[in-house]
């Protein structure tokens, strides 16, 4: 270690020349911009990756770049890319990433407040992660069509954290519909955030759409525990996913092509990583056990059109006689009936085809049987896509109650 000498030795100009470079860096450092500290990395794909030797813990940030494609938001001060460890259901510590995005001006005293977006279903390739999808892909409208709601809220003066979740653009299989998992990058996201931007305050509000309603039922339920020093005020649902088994059930009934095939082969891939018990391939009728691999390279988008499972009716993707029994059992842990705390908005559509509101109006009951405080809208003639812009209204003033943004 080295030590200074004795001001008194110090010709005068000498030492206010060097108490005015001094005082130049702590400015300098004070008004460094959000993550200049923080490790840059890589380009491409090396940078969902990760390093070799991670930190330890769960919520830790690993690195940033400038966020790209989709992931900026409008209207941002900030929009970065990040990298950050979570933790799988099984306790292997797996990175996630995510984007950050901060408001324009001074933050109010306690730092911004935080929204933890959770998104909706693009599929469980790599190349489905909302931070790796181009502004002119064919998953781009299963990203963008939130970016008003989210360009709102950071004008509103919200900052916004958007994880990825579990294995969607990082290594290793996306967890779908898997609570814990998706709930702990939910909550994660925003414990590695304020490590990338220190003025994030410790007071967040949580929202998801569809998969990630799910998702945010599941994150409200954890995050107490799982990230104590976080202080999580709300959570606002939209078209939660739910009742998965009673809707597998339900499958040898639709015997028309659909594009809800592509959304059950996803249900499958997702309850087959929870362990060996669930497999795919004892499952699945030929004909979906031989589309079954696209399900690793393309999106809902791709699985949606004829020529893949959107080709095929949801009747014919179980083989006849096929013990479901631990499928079931898998689907069963996905439903978000949940005993939460904080309290809770849901929205559900009337219009609604891809989560049913009947199943939305069970939960609801569900949820307040648990003792958690529920705000349960309902939006008539609107569908599962428009439901965000729909409830925004709604979930700005819920925002505003239970952590006001100025």
């Amino acid at each position: 270690m080295h030590t200074l000498p004795k001001t008194a030795f110090l010709p005068r100009a000498i030492l206010l020349a060097a108490v005015a470079v001094l005082a130049a860096g702590l400015v300098a450092f004070a008004a460094a911009p959000a993550g200049a500290a923080v490790k840059r990395g890589p380009k491409g794909g090396a940078f969902y990756e990760g390093p070799k030797k991670l930190p330890n813990g769960h919520g830790k940030l690993v690195w940033q770049r400038p966020a790209t494609k989709l992931a900026p938001i409008a209207g941002a001060k900030v929009n970065k890319t990040i990298l950050y460890t979570s933790k799988s259901p099984a306790g292997k510590q797996v990175v996630v990433s995510g984007s950050v995005s901060v408001p324009k001006g001074k933050p109010p005293k306690g730092g911004w407040p935080v929204i933890s977006w959770a998104h909706g279903t693009t599929g469980t390739a790599d190349s489905c992660a909302p931070t790796r999808v181009r502004p002119n892909s064919v998953v781009a409208p299963y990203v963008a069509y939130v970016h008003p709601q989210l360009e709102d809220w950071v004008d509103a003066g919200y900052a916004v954290v958007a994880t990825d979740y579990q294995g969607l653009g990082t290594p290793g299989p996306h967890p779908y519909l898997i609570g814990k998992a998706e709930g702990r990058s939910v909550v994660d996201m925003v414990a590695a955030a304020r490590q990338l931007v220190p003025n994030l305050g410790r007071k967040y509000l949580i929202a998801g759409h569809s998969q990630g309603g799910q998702s945010s039922l599941f994150a409200a339920a954890l995050a107490g525990r799982w990230a104590p020093k976080l202080k999580l005020r709300g959570t606002v649902a939209y078209a939660p996913a739910s009742h998965i088994t009673e809707q597998a059930k339900l499958l040898p009934a639709l015997t028309s092509p659909s594009g809800l095939s592509a959304l059950a082969a996803l249900i499958v891939k997702g309850a087959s990583t929870v362990g060996d018990q669930v497999r795919a391939g004892r499952l699945l009728t030929p004909a979906a056990k031989a589309l079954y691999p696209q399900t690793n390279e393309v999106c809902l988008a791709q699985l949606s059109q004829p020529d893949s499972y959107g080709g095929i009716a949801p009747a014919d993707l179980i083989r006849g006689g096929a013990d479901t029994t631990d499928l079931y059992a898998v689907l069963d842990g996905m439903n978000p009936a949940l005993k939460i705390g904080p309290p809770l908005l849901i929205a559900q559509g009337t219009a609604d085809t891809t989560v049913f509101p009947s199943y939305t109006d069970a939960l609801n009951g569900e949820l307040v049987d648990r003792g958690d405080e529920v705000d349960y809208r309902t939006y008539p003639g609107v569908n599962h896509g428009a439901i965000v812009a729909a409830a925004e209204d709604d979930a700005l003033a819920f925002f505003e109650q239970r952590l006001p943004s100025r």
